[in-house]
């Protein structure tokens, strides 16, 4: 085995794949210090304000004059912000159709839709109506559920906002698009919403805007309405009660793996990220995209400086200046509020051996495979399209998880190197380690061990196709680590975009 790992012939750095003391010979020149694990050495000298080159890419510029043999990171490169010329529909590679339609066991729902589980969501329009919503959920415990086993909990989806914010633009319509995506998804079964009264966020805008009409699965009261706490919730406990055996009518059957829309997702990334689990989880959705089914990329800050990677892929120009114009949003996101688009990685990443968001963002990117780049969408906007879209969010994992959810996602992937305890209602999560290490170490929280590409036993397209095929038995019922342990209660949390006011 190797003690370090190189990407590409063009790179000018490599990456260690233990740690390497002080005289080591990397690539016939010593190294110059401690280099830690996950961490690049440089392979050639680099003069102050050098291009750094890692995945056959720039991910910033020396800072100061690097010699070969050193330890390359924070201390001695610099970020700077991207001016690429894009090019669009350039990288084009046909989608080749899968041998055999692949399916699952799912729940079948109206326009063609199949859900991976079967959930009764009480869902508030405002922070005011948290405490209700939570206290009638939680009424329902194991015992009574165990009389509907067709149906997965019911489960309080609160959050911080609804009030106190503009009643029209980007956040308001971000909320609105949140609220119609959980309560139309296919892994939901019945809706109760429940809200304040006075809040800005009204429940009756948001079912005249999306064309939603009350029955026996979907209900919606107002604690001011009904008068007062108490009684709220012993009503809403009584319109749940009343849903359940409706909701456990649904059973599985038989659905095409084209149904499935799986949200692509990293979380706690290190060095290791771009190598073995994103790359790994790229063939899946590759996989997924040849029998007809889509992918979601999403968290449009950790795409930064990879961008023109995926607007090659756009199936045409359109698409792919939809994604520049997100990047262009984000960049003056960042600057009106005194901050970088390099703010990101955090410090778990550059432990890891991340140095600048442009080498974490080329990793990421590596989640959306090969395929074409069909789609381009808003923050929980639905997708329609098939194949490997991308969404725009935030790179804050819970509140990215819950725009790809809203979109229509019923399966969520998630890889991660530093380490991860996500898990997200009401669609599963599979959690994949980019190395073997922390596999054993989160035994109890990692699906998938993608460490074994590192050395060799297990290539990228096994791993794949692993994950893969663990999607495929998730989708028919199979519980992931985080759904075991009871995640996903706590992990809904919409994106406020805006003044609080």
């Amino acid at each position: 085995m190797t003690d370090t790992v190189r990407l590409d012939g063009s790179d000018t750095v490599v990456t260690a794949l233990r740690p390497l003391e002080a005289g080591v010979a990397v690539e016939g020149t010593p190294t110059t210090g401690l280099i830690p694990r996950g961490h690049k050495v440089a392979t050639t000298p680099m003069a102050k304000g050098a291009a750094v080159r890692k995945y056959a890419q720039v991910i910033g510029y020396a800072a100061e004059d690097i010699p070969a043999g050193a330890h390359v990171h924070t201390h001695n490169v610099a970020f700077r912000n991207t001016d690429l010329d894009y090019e669009f529909s350039t990288d084009l590679r046909p989608v080749q159709p899968a041998a055999h339609t692949d399916t699952f066991m799912g729940y079948r729902r109206t326009k063609g839709r199949a859900g991976t589980r079967n959930y009764i969501a009480v869902i508030t329009s405002v922070n005011c109506s948290a405490t209700a919503a939570r206290q009638i959920a939680s009424a329902f415990g194991p015992e009574e559920l165990a009389h509907y086993p067709n149906v997965d909990g019911v489960t309080a989806f609160v959050h911080g906002t609804g009030c106190g914010m503009a009643g029209d633009g980007e956040g308001f319509e971000a909320l609105q698009r949140v609220m119609w995506g959980y309560a139309r998804h296919p892994n939901i079964a019945g809706v109760l919403m429940v809200g304040l009264g006075c809040e800005m966020n009204q429940i009756e805008w948001l079912l005249e805007a999306w064309g939603i009409e009350n029955g026996p699965l979907f209900h919606a009261m107002n604690i001011q309405d009904v008068a007062g706490l108490r009684q709220t919730v012993e009503l809403g406990v009584k319109k749940i009660r009343a849903m359940l055996p409706l909701a456990n009518e649904a059973s599985r059957e038989p659905c095409p793996a084209s149904d499935l829309m799986v949200a692509l997702q990293c979380g706690g990334s290190d060095a290791w990220s771009g190598i073995t689990a994103n790359p790994a989880l790229g063939h899946a959705c590759d996989l997924l995209v040849a029998q007809g089914g889509t992918g979601v990329l999403a968290e449009t800050p950790e795409i930064y400086g990879a961008e023109h990677l995926l607007t090659r892929r756009a199936v045409d120009r359109a698409t792919g200046e939809k994604l520049v114009g997100l990047i262009g949003w984000w960049e003056d996101y960042t600057a009106r509020n005194k901050g970088s688009m390099d703010n990101n990685p955090s410090p778990g990443n550059k432990k890891g051996g991340l140095t600048t968001i442009l080498e974490k963002s080329l990793g990421a990117a590596a989640k959306g495979g090969t395929t074409p780049l069909t789609g381009v969408y808003k923050y929980a906007e639905p997708v329609t399209a098939k194949g490997f879209t991308f969404m725009d969010s935030p790179g804050y994992d819970p509140a990215s998880v819950t725009g790809q959810i809203a979109s229509g996602c019923t399966l969520v992937t998630f890889t991660t190197g530093r380490g991860s305890a996500f898990g997200a209602k009401p669609s599963p999560s599979l959690k994949i380690a980019t190395n073997s290490d922390l596999y054993r170490r989160m035994t109890e929280d990692m699906d998938v061990d993608a460490g074994p590409i590192l050395s060799g036993s297990a290539t990228i397209e096994s791993v794949g196709r692993e994950i893969y095929d663990r999607l495929l038995r998730v989708a028919s019922g199979e519980q992931t680590k985080s759904e075991a342990q009871g995640l996903g209660d706590y992990e809904f949390v919409p994106w406020q975009i805006g003044a609080v006011m």
